[in-house]
C-alpha cells in the first residue's frame, strides 16, 4: 500500500499475462469469483452488480467507467463504505502492470477506518491471486 492520502489504497502488481487476460480476470464473473468475490461484474457503464463478500455481506456496486483492457472503475459498497475501485492496466513487456486505487474511505467512521486498514492489508494478496487464477485458466 503506497499513498500519501490515508483515505486511498494504492497497489500495483505485475502479472505475467497480456492485458486481455488480466481484463478478463477483472470482468468475467467466473474468473472474478476465483480470485476475489462472486458477483455479476460486467464491463458496461451503468451496470449494477453485487459482490458476495462472505462475512462482510453482499456489497452493491455500479460500473462508472470502462476503457476495454485499460481502465475499469466502479462504486463499491454503496450505502455503507461508499468507496470507488479503479483498475488500470498497462502493458509491460509480455505482461501487464495492474494498478488498483480504492478511494473514498471515511476515516471519521469506525467502519471506514477498519475497512481501509483491513483492505489495505488484504489487497496485495488478492492481486497476487490473479496470476495463479490466470495460470490455471490457461492450462
Amino acid at each position: 500500500m503506497t499513498t500519501t492520502d490515508p483515505t486511498v489504497i494504492n497497489c500495483e502488481q505485475f502479472i505475467a499475462h497480456p492485458p486481455a487476460a488480466v481484463w478478463k480476470a477483472l470482468t468475467d464473473p467466473e474468473l472474478h469469483a476465483r480470485w476475489w468475490a462472486a458477483g455479476d461484474v460486467r464491463p458496461v457503464v451503468g451496470h449494477r452488480f453485487t459482490l458476495d463478500m462472505g462475512q462482510w455481506g453482499q456489497q452493491p456496486c455500479e460500473v462508472l467507467t470502462v476503457e476495454p483492457e485499460r481502465l475499469l472503475r466502479y462504486s463499491f459498497a454503496s450505502g455503507t463504505l461508499d468507496t470507488t475501485i479503479t483498475w488500470r492496466l498497462q502493458s509491460e513487456g509480455t505482461g501487464t502492470r495492474l494498478f488498483l486505487e480504492h478511494a473514498g474511505f471515511d476515516l471519521d467512521s469506525p467502519l471506514g477506518k477498519a475497512a481501509v486498514e483491513g483492505m489495505g492489508n488484504g489487497w496485495p494478496g488478492l492481486l497476487r491471486r490473479i496470476e495463479s487464477v490466470l495460470g490455471a485458466a490457461v492450462r
